[in-house]
């Protein structure tokens, strides 16, 4: 069986994209591999995979028999992701580029260009479902919903995508376990089935990050504290750690401070101080509430008051009760039924019924 219809996978490499294409391929479609290079700096072997990802890719769209081309998207990730990154940092906070990369180059540069390259749809290898639905009025809505594969759902990155991103989008993967997603890749004969997930940002890599964002960032030291002012140590420069962090502070074994370990609880930007405290359940760990701008409702209509919803203040995390206000405007307001341990501004709030996506917006 064969359709007309022609799908863009947009590869990188790994195995979850190379599936997504073989899977679209088997199905009948006309399916072309893109090849995105976003990162040009420094993209050297060391670090950035690049070179033997294009080359794993090539290998993949040989065995299953479609066309691959390369596009690369360094400029405009630069300028609408590593550029908003950066701002970000400087300012204290702890941004989740993987979200914004989704939103800006994934879903709306690629996008675009496969639009022009006369496809009617493109497909990644995202663990996340869409469904169509139809709204009172008789309209159709796009539904983002979690993948079947709890352990590997990546909607949290995703949830900033729009209806129109949406209607044209395929995760081929949404249904399967990442067990049988490499046995296939196994049984085809892909060369990558046994390939390492990534991790990182795409374009650190494996790198150590302070030193990565050193090259970017000045080192602005200033004083440790704890929050009754007692000075404890020196930060390199508040960009430099994360609320929640515990590995790095470098405040191990100082005299008077033996016991539970030392977190990160806070910045002081206006200061330059490193808020620290002792124990993991330390109380200024702890936030009940948590307030949300730059919303965006990938189910095209904002959450209700009325409504209760489950909230992942960061990925790979369970869902947390919780209740919204001031709906409609911004901020929004979030208050969790339990406490939730390192709520970190920068980071994304994202609202879901069940296994359906709402939507979110970054902490603040």
């Amino acid at each position: 069986m064969t359709h007309s219809e022609k799908i863009i996978v947009g590869m990188s490499g790994g195995v979850d994209s190379s599936v997504s294409a073989l899977l679209l391929k088997r199905q009948g479609f006309e399916v072309l591999g893109l090849f995105m290079k976003n990162w040009e700096d420094d993209d050297d072997d060391e670090y950035c995979s690049t070179r033997q990802d294009l080359i794993d890719c090539a290998s993949v769209a040989d065995i299953i028999g479609i066309d691959l081309e390369v596009v690369n998207f360094a400029a405009e990730y630069k300028d609408r992701v590593f550029s908003a990154f950066l701002a970000e940092y400087a300012a204290g906070r702890t941004p989740n580029p993987d979200v914004l990369c989704n939103a800006e180059i994934k879903f709306r540069a690629f996008l675009d260009h496969a639009m022009k390259l006369g496809a009617q749809r493109i497909a990644t290898g995202h663990y996340a479902k869409v469904r169509k639905a139809l709204k009172d009025d008789g309209t159709a809505r796009f539904e983002l919903l979690k993948a079947a594969d709890r352990s590997k759902d990546q909607s949290y990155f995703l949830h900033r995508l729009d209806q129109s991103q949406l209607s044209r989008v395929l995760f081929p993967l949404g249904e399967l376990k990442k067990t049988e997603v490499r046995r296939m890749a196994e049984e085809a004969g892909l060369p990558n089935f046994a390939k390492r997930d990534s991790t990182g940002i795409c374009f650190i890599g494996e790198r150590p990050f302070r030193e990565f964002l050193n090259r970017y960032l000045p080192r602005k030291p200033g004083p440790m504290r704890t929050p009754e002012g007692r000075a404890v140590g020196e930060h390199i420069g508040l960009s430099f750690y994360t609320i929640g962090q515990r590995k790095g502070i470098g405040l191990g074994g100082i005299r008077g401070a033996e016991g539970e370990p030392w977190y990160v609880a806070a910045k002081d930007v206006a200061k330059n101080e490193l808020i620290v405290v002792q124990g993991h359940e330390h109380p200024l760990l702890l936030r009940r509430s948590l307030e949300a701008r730059d919303l965006a409702w990938v189910s095209g209509e904002t959450p209700s008051p009325d409504l209760r919803y489950g909230a992942k203040t960061r990925y790979r995390q369970a869902d947390a009760n919780c209740s919204v206000t001031c709906v409609g405007g911004e901020p929004l307001k979030v208050d969790f039924d339990v406490p939730q341990w390192a709520v970190t501004p920068g980071q994304s709030v994202v609202l879901y019924q069940g296994e359906l996506c709402l939507g979110g917006g970054v902490i603040q």
